[in-house]
């Protein structure tokens, strides 16, 4: 909601639904920890990668880093998702390359394709904890989100902060894009910034690789060319910003909901002679109809040496 992020007197019309938002999410979280609420224990280390604000805050490229990390570390991660703008006939989905983003979600086919390891996608998130279990597929296992779903305990808590955006008006949906209150962050593990410097805050940069064809053919594209551009992620002004300290020149650029389901028509409105950009999340949905000069910039997260140890010795201690 763009008024999340201004200042807009009637937002206070909204305070009552915050309130109830408020204690419901309140004795929910209280449901659990107090037990009368069963939620589910992994045998498994369990690592949540979430938010506090709704939007997307760059939790994929984190998500990936972080697989990395472990696996350069030997470790075996899989990824549990709940497929957010997929729809499946059966549960748990262990993504392939023959699941679709119609399936399965475009951040879980995203992952998969990047990193070649197990992603299951489950609404029900502790079932896709259990398949991994009973398949024996990692040895810990990473929740792409999931930081308000309780039913299922974790080992470690990292929530990803936009660094522009940040909270908004700070206040809860639906009068503001907090899930939470801010004071949730005082009892996580670790609060990752990106793209912006902050005190107690581990700052993630997001680097643009090459850009590369959405039909998947090899070929280069250079920087400085007039181009057309679109995203559907929770803050599509970011991605533009990054086409443009990457020297393209944006003729034309439209923002689509997050997680929207592209079709054909979709792309009517963009001139074909001209190249056309787009974020790798959006590519995995137009693979199918994609054209030769549509293209997509994938990025990859840099994160400080000295947190990438310290979370390597947070995880030994709960294996211990």
């Amino acid at each position: 909601m763009p008024f999340w992020y201004r200042p807009v007197s009637w937002a206070w019309l909204l305070l009552p639904l915050a309130l109830v938002f408020k204690i419901i999410s309140l004795c929910r979280r209280l449901a659990y920890q107090k037990g009368f609420l069963k939620s589910y224990k992994s045998q498994l280390p369990v690592i949540i990668v979430g938010n506090i604000s709704v939007g997307g805050n760059g939790k994929t490229p984190f998500v990936i880093w972080l697989c990395e990390v472990l696996i350069s570390a030997g470790y075996k991660p899989a990824v549990i998702s709940r497929g957010y703008g997929g729809k499946s006939n059966h549960y748990p989905l262990l993504v392939s390359e023959h699941i679709k983003g119609s399936e399965a979600g475009d951040e879980p086919i995203l992952i998969h394709q990047r990193l070649g390891i197990p992603v299951v996608v489950d609404p029900i998130r502790k079932n896709a904890v259990k398949y991994i279990e009973q398949h024996c597929l990692a040895d810990i296992i990473i929740s792409d989100d999931g930081l308000q779903h309780y039913a299922l305990q974790r080992d470690i808590e990292i929530v990803i902060v936009d660094g522009k955006r940040r909270f908004g008006n700070q206040q809860l949906i639906p009068m503001g894009p907090l899930r939470e209150n801010l004071s949730r962050l005082s009892s996580v593990d670790f609060v990752i910034n990106n793209g912006e410097q902050q005190v107690n805050e581990m700052t993630m940069l997001l680097k643009a690789q090459s850009c590369k064809r959405v039909d998947g053919k090899a070929a280069q594209l250079s920087s400085g060319l007039k181009v057309n551009a679109c995203a559907a992620i929770g803050y599509p002004q970011r991605f533009f910003e990054t086409l443009n300290q990457q020297q393209f020149e944006i003729l034309k650029a439209v923002g689509f909901n997050d997680h929207h389901a592209f079709s054909k028509d979709d792309f009517s409105q963009f001139e074909t002679s001209v190249p056309l950009l787009m974020t790798e999340k959006d590519a995995v949905k137009c693979t199918d109809f994609a054209q030769p000069n549509w293209w997509y910039l994938p990025v990859s997260a840099e994160l400080p040496a000295h947190f990438e140890q310290q979370l390597l010795n947070r995880i030994k201690e709960i294996k211990c």
